[in-house]
């Protein structure tokens, strides 16, 4: 009986019932335009992280925050303006504690004019002071942290303090999609002034441009011991392989390609997450557009060598140069320097 009576209700308030079809529809206009969004994002976080790849010749594994906003409601940020810096860190292989150290620190830093990019190599073993450690190398910061997440943070802090600078957006890198990255692009072109006999696989390279594969570029990219200048010359090493890749990815149109772009990303692997500050992952890779169709200019942070006995091998700031190149990094003026102090440019060709 009961049955009954509410099948009678139901049927006399039927006519009162909206129709399905346009919630229905508007249901999935929604999920569509989610899922699009969400690819969006995927795609370009990825692709910052592959050209952030092509600047370092590592890719990137660093922090970034959960996204906890509506997809469909929170509005994108706008396009960045003036001057960017970018922190890479190139980890090394994890410790017996698990801790890491970073391997190779690069500050990318894009004009205001978004001419080109400045790749600044910060040394490893420049000797920096530290909140309630004292003085420490710079590659130690990484290992602050209870992870790569916390390391980065810790790092940037340092590095923010040391140049002056604003720190926009960074990430942590590793060897491992190097290899994946270079063998997805057909191999590096690489040039070399002088030649190098790896200490850790015997193999030689010779001076000159050549292509390398993934285990070759990683092997020159880890080379300091029987080099001139050691870790110095690694770190001019690393921004010629960068120079290499962002040249091989511009020939092979990827980064301006989404087809082409997917598929690189297929080879390389998922699971990347970079730091993107205030900004978003699309606007800072659109922001990088025009200045990585130019040729980058590599400089190093004015150093000399000064071990203590606390920190041997240590590196000091140039008191002659790194005091301008620094007024010239916060005022956004590293090209105006970069002329001026032609000796500082690494060759990249």
């Amino acid at each position: 009986m009961i049955e009954d009576d509410l099948r009678a209700a139901f049927a006399r308030r039927e006519a009162l019932t909206p129709p399905t079809g346009p919630v229905r529809a508007a249901i999935d206009r929604a999920v569509v335009r989610r899922r699009r969004r969400r690819l969006r994002l995927r795609l370009a976080g990825t692709a910052l992280a592959v050209v952030a790849a092509a600047l370092a010749g590592f890719t990137a594994v660093a922090p970034r925050p959960p996204e906890t906003a509506n997809l469909l409601a929170a509005p994108s940020p706008p396009m960045p303006t003036g001057a960017l810096n970018v922190l890479l860190l190139g980890s090394d292989a994890a410790g017996p504690d698990g801790s890491r150290r970073a391997d190779s620190i690069l500050l990318v830093h894009l004009p205001a004019d978004r001419s080109r990019l400045y790749l600044v190599s910060l040394p490893r073993d420049l000797v920096v002071p530290t909140a309630g450690r004292g003085p420490e190398k710079l590659n130690v910061s990484l290992a602050a942290g209870r992870d790569l997440t916390a390391g980065y943070q810790a790092t940037r802090q340092v590095v923010a303090q040391l140049t002056g600078v604003r720190i926009d957006a960074g990430a942590v890198l590793t060897y491992r999609a190097t290899r994946e990255l270079t063998d997805a692009v057909g191999g590096v072109p690489m040039c070399l002034p002088g030649a190098i006999r790896s200490y850790h696989t015997r193999r030689t390279y010779p001076a000159g441009c050549q292509r390398l594969d993934g285990a070759a570029a990683v092997d020159v990219l880890r080379q300091r011991y029987n080099m001139p200048d050691g870790a110095l010359d690694r770190d001019r090493n690393a921004a010629r392989y960068a120079a290499g890749l962002l040249h091989r990815m511009r020939e092979q149109e990827v980064l301006t390609n989404p087809l082409l772009l997917s598929r690189l990303i297929t080879k390389v692997g998922s699971g990347v997450v970079t730091d993107t500050g205030e900004s978003s992952l699309p606007a800072l890779l659109a922001a990088a557009g025009t200045a990585a169709t130019v040729e980058p200019v590599a400089v190093g942070l004015p150093v000399r060598h000064g071990s203590t006995k606390e920190l041997p091998y240590g590196f000091r700031l140039d008191p002659t140069l790194a005091p301008g190149f620094l007024d010239a990094l916060r005022a956004d003026r590293l090209g105006e320097w970069t002329v001026a102090h032609p000796k500082q440019v690494t060759a990249l060709r």
